[in-house]
């Protein structure tokens, strides 16, 4: 049976605790039976492999190989990974290169099996490469299963750290389009700034200008790249999981903020002018 974290408290309270024993956590979570025989397998088999074909076709390979990209669903479209892999992510007809969520082109390009690449999955440092990632991936499934916001807060703090790391070589533009192609990463802004759900149906360039906007008003800085400060990671996780409990209707009082953001809401839409429009009520106004 694998190591169920332990989460005593929910919000932002729980956050801190999950944070101040993650190392522990995460330790003691893949040193479990189910993550030991994992990772054993995966070293042993993972250097054998010479095509997209072979991969998909070794279930517990391929369990491994999504899961470290949190494509865990995907372990029986097989047909459809197989296709990602064998096409790579150099030619302008590759199927990743055609989708709206990256992490495909990223699982392609990991394993390199696609015409004229080079196949990395015997390099050495890959099978680590791999591992590590598909076991703080698993972690934070566990963790989901019991508290889905701590779920979506691990996300955004692995997934911002890496968009803003890539800052240099793609425009500001391109990392906001990666931010709003996420659905975890969406949510934990959308919830952050106060917007609602329908805020996803505007037009792309009116959310990209209203994120933009909200978020340095929030932050200070309108940009992911402010995101390579873990220290901005945290304001931004602090504000979605006060906001995501405030919402439950469970928040606690020992929530730090906790008391003015309910103030903030309890004043907010009394305007004597009712017609305060759309754009108030979609951007939280």
């Amino acid at each position: 049976m694998t190591y169920a974290p332990i989460l005593p408290l929910s919000g932002y309270t729980g956050w801190t605790f999950l944070q101040r024993t993650i190392e522990t956590q995460k330790e003691t979570f893949g040193n479990s039976a189910e993550m030991q025989r994992d990772e054993e397998y995966f070293r042993e088999n993972i250097g054998k492999i010479t095509s997209a074909e072979e991969l998909v076709s070794d279930y517990r390979l391929l369990k491994v190989s999504l899961g470290a990209f949190g494509l865990d669903e995907d372990i029986n479209n097989r047909y459809y990974i197989q296709r990602i892999l064998s096409d790579g992510t150099t030619s302008d007809t590759a199927l990743s290169s055609k989708l709206a969520d990256k992490t495909y082109a990223r699982l392609s390009a990991a394993f390199g099996f696609g015409e004229g690449e080079t196949s990395l999955n015997r390099m050495e440092g890959f099978a680590d490469a791999i591992l590590t990632s598909y076991k703080d991936r698993q972690f934070e499934s566990a963790v989901g299963d019991q508290d889905e916001t701590m779920r979506l807060a691990l996300n955004a703090k692995r997934e911002l750290s890496d968009l803003a790391s890539r800052a240099e070589s793609s425009s500001a533009d391109t990392l906001w389009y990666s931010v709003m192609g996420s659905e975890p990463l969406r949510e934990v802004f959308q919830t952050a700034l106060g917007l609602p759900s329908g805020f996803a149906s505007l037009d792309l360039d009116q959310q990209l200008a209203t994120l933009r906007e909200k978020t340095e008003a929030l932050l200070g800085d309108g940009e992911i790249s402010q995101f390579s400060d873990a220290g901005q990671i945290e304001a931004l996780v602090r504000r979605y999981m006060i906001r995501a409990e405030a919402s439950s209707g469970t928040i606690s009082f020992l929530t730090p903020g906790a008391g003015a953001l309910t103030l903030l809401q309890a004043t907010s839409g009394t305007a004597s002018d009712g017609s305060s429009g759309l754009l108030s009520i979609l951007y939280g106004g």
